[in-house]
């Protein structure tokens, strides 16, 4: 079996923000054919008019994608600050309301906002993207249906959304709260092969309901567009080198279960009933309130399985250069997640004496500081 060569490329989805107010704003014209002067199709406008996108190109490491993802932070940050903005990368807005957002005025974006109605105006979430490159599209069925499996790691360790329009919500992540509105989203259902993936989506697309399988949101797909496999779970991190981690702990996973495959061997597959519970617990708690493990049948708190993770792709975090990113994640256990820091802010502020809209704003505040820090 040859070994593929594992590239990733990784999406960031970032909302503006006023930089007086600190509430979202609309993205000018001007500004997106700035990014775009620069970054070419890099950078693009999302369903919402306060959104821009951002995705790297092919990368053959975390290194490169590194290098990628500082420019085109850098350039979207540098060209919003001419217009008094600046990018934040949360998954959810603080304090601003949906109702106040206007979807933009493409082809595209605008089907969406005929075809799912009121749901696609809620649609105030940011995420971020990671493909890993796999040729062979019966491994990619393979290794999506083992994969399934860490994609409430991935989700615990990305949460950036415990805000929802000024409210705590109780949850490290809302905006999957959100986006499970939509049709066609949450856990990949199990396929036995490519064939079986294929009709199962020509039978949308025969129908007209779907143009192709980009319409299909699941928490992790073969591309449609690429020879990819694509985790969309996380939530969108406001450091870089969080993202970086979390896009090197994908594509090792990615490694080690074709490492098994090499084997004749794979990750035991388990029910979606039994995973959600998992994708629940991260979506509520973080990686405060752990996970369970199904073989022993019991919670496990996320230092354990931090160190089990790590554990587990340290041989292809060597392979693929990317241990230091990897081991990174240990970090997340004494920062704790965006979601987690959200809230000391927020709590720091309100005993400082700020009211709640004043708290809200330090939250955003803080936002910005962490986009910037490490380009």
């Amino acid at each position: 079996m040859s070994e593929p060569d594992f590239t990733i490329g990784v999406e960031e989805e970032y909302l503006l923000v006023d930089r007086d107010t600190l509430a979202l704003a609309v993205a000018p014209e001007a500004l997106m054919d700035a990014c775009k002067a620069e970054m070419s199709d890099q950078v693009s406008p999302e369903f919402l008019q306060c959104q821009i996108e951002v995705g790297t190109r092919v990368c053959k490491d975390v290194g490169q994608a590194r290098d990628e993802l500082r420019k085109l932070r850098a350039c979207v940050s540098r060209n919003a600050a001419k217009h008094g903005l600046a990018p934040i990368a949360a998954s959810c807005h603080p304090f601003s309301d949906w109702k106040d957002q206007h979807h933009t005025d493409k082809e595209r974006y605008n089907d969406l906002r005929r075809d799912l109605g009121g749901v696609a105006r809620r649609m105030l979430i940011c995420g971020m993207h990671v493909h890993v490159g796999i040729p062979a599209e019966d491994m990619r069925i393979d290794l999506v249906n083992q994969l399934s499996y860490f994609l409430p790691h991935l989700l615990a360790m990305s949460t950036s959304s415990p805000f929802w329009q000024g409210d705590d919500t109780g949850l490290a992540s809302y905006r999957l709260t959100v986006f499970d509105n939509l049709p066609r989203t949450g856990l990949p259902p199990k396929f036995s092969s490519w064939a079986e993936y294929k009709r199962t989506v020509d039978a949308l697309v025969h129908m007209k309901l779907i143009e192709d399988s980009s319409k299909i949101w699941w928490d992790l797909r073969p591309s449609a567009r690429f020879p990819t496999i694509e985790s969309r779970i996380c939530d969108v991190q406001p450091r870089l080198e969080t993202t970086l981690s979390l896009a090197a702990a994908t594509q090792c996973l990615t490694r080690m279960l074709w490492r098994l495959m090499r084997k004749n061997q794979r990750w035991r597959h388990y029910d979606n009933f039994l995973l959600e519970e998992n994708r629940w617990r991260a979506q509520r708690y973080g990686i405060t309130g752990g996970l369970i493990d199904f073989g022993r049948l019991e919670v496990i708190d996320f230092s354990t399985l931090m160190d089990e993770l790590i554990e587990t792709v340290a041989e292809d975090a060597e392979v693929l250069e990317c241990t230091a990113e990897i081991e990174a994640l240990r970090g997340l256990l004494d920062t704790g997640t965006s979601a987690d820091r959200q809230r000391i802010v927020h709590a720091d502020a309100v005993e400082a004496g700020d009211d709640g809209p004043a708290a809200m704003r330090a939250v955003v505040h803080s936002l910005i500081e962490e986009f910037h820090h490490d380009l």
